[in-house]
């Protein structure tokens, strides 16, 4: 794999799930040092069956992430991605087993991600949103609900918080913003991933004082209930009534229309071939170009 450039900028991605990976595979391309913090508030699936027997922040995300900083097409990478399809191991990916597992024998979660980060040859370092457990809230017109699942298929979503309201940011994460060139927020799903980081409220604080210029991607698509109806605008909308304001938007227009936003936006196209997702050489280009 290619080294990071050693005189490129220090950049930190926040976010969740496959958007947040994407930007990830992005930044690995000009970044010197790159952080990448992530929601933990998942409760369905794999991620969901092993947070609830063993107590431990979700895996999946995390995994993700870790692979997209990995060495392409390593053992490990693949050995991570690796999903049983029988038995009691049914519909769990190997990597989160054997993050389960660090995170059991180590007791620390930051250090079981550096580990696991070891494996697969990672260009970054991964860390959680918070090192405790927490459960998605959110207030919609039919009422406050929690859990993530529950929340993705919520329509009308007003604000999300977290349940503790305010859990411990790790260290690390509060450093990196504090000496980022550059901070990406998302893409992902609005209110499941990038405002389920966002709800952490040191993180919130250390984006808000952070002297990297703040980068917002904005989502390609819009998720059904989720974001239902959302322009460009509206997304950013959501963001601001969380607490962070971006310096500028990064979208893609030809996918989903810009509204009335209020705030410096770059439009380019940035879609793989077939239109769904990031492409990561375009993500660069255009992250590259909006360092602050």
């Amino acid at each position: 794999m290619t080294a990071p450039p050693a005189s490129g900028p220090r950049v930190v991605a926040l976010g969740g799930g496959h958007g947040l990976a994407a930007t990830l595979r992005a930044a690995q391309r000009y970044a010197g040092h790159l952080t990448g913090v992530v929601s933990v508030a998942d409760d369905g699936g794999s991620s969901g069956r092993l947070r609830e027997v063993f107590d431990i922040l979700p895996p999946g995300d995390l995994r993700k992430c870790l692979v997209a900083l990995g060495e392409p097409g390593s053992l490990w990478a693949r050995v991570f991605e690796h999903r049983f399809r029988a038995g009691e191991l049914a519909g769990h990916a190997l990597g989160n087993l054997i993050l389960a597992g660090l995170a059991a024998v180590t007791g620390d979660p930051i250090r079981a991600l550096d580990e696991a980060g070891r494996l697969v040859h990672a260009s970054g370092q991964v860390l959680p949103a918070t090192t405790t457990p927490v459960v998605l809230k959110a207030a919609t017109g039919q009422g406050e609900i929690e859990g993530q699942v529950r929340v993705m298929r919520s329509p009308r979503i007003k604000r999300v918080s977290l349940v503790p309201s305010d859990p411990d940011p790790p260290q690390p994460a509060l450093a990196a913003l504090a000496r980022a060139e550059q901070v990406v927020i998302g893409p992902g799903s609005l209110y499941t991933s990038v405002l389920a980081v966002v709800a952490v409220p040191g993180l919130a604080e250390a984006i808000r004082s952070s002297p990297g210029r703040r980068v917002y991607v904005c989502n390609l698509l819009t998720q059904r209930p989720e974001t239902e109806g959302y322009d460009v605008a509206a997304h950013v909308e959501a963001l601001v009534a969380h607490g962070v304001e971006p310096d500028v938007v990064l979208c893609d227009t030809t996918r989903l229309p810009l509204g009335r936003l209020s705030r410096p936006w770059v439009d380019l196209p940035l879609a793989k071939a077939g239109g769904r997702g990031h492409d990561p050489a375009k993500l660069a280009s255009a992250l590259l170009d909006l360092v602050g």
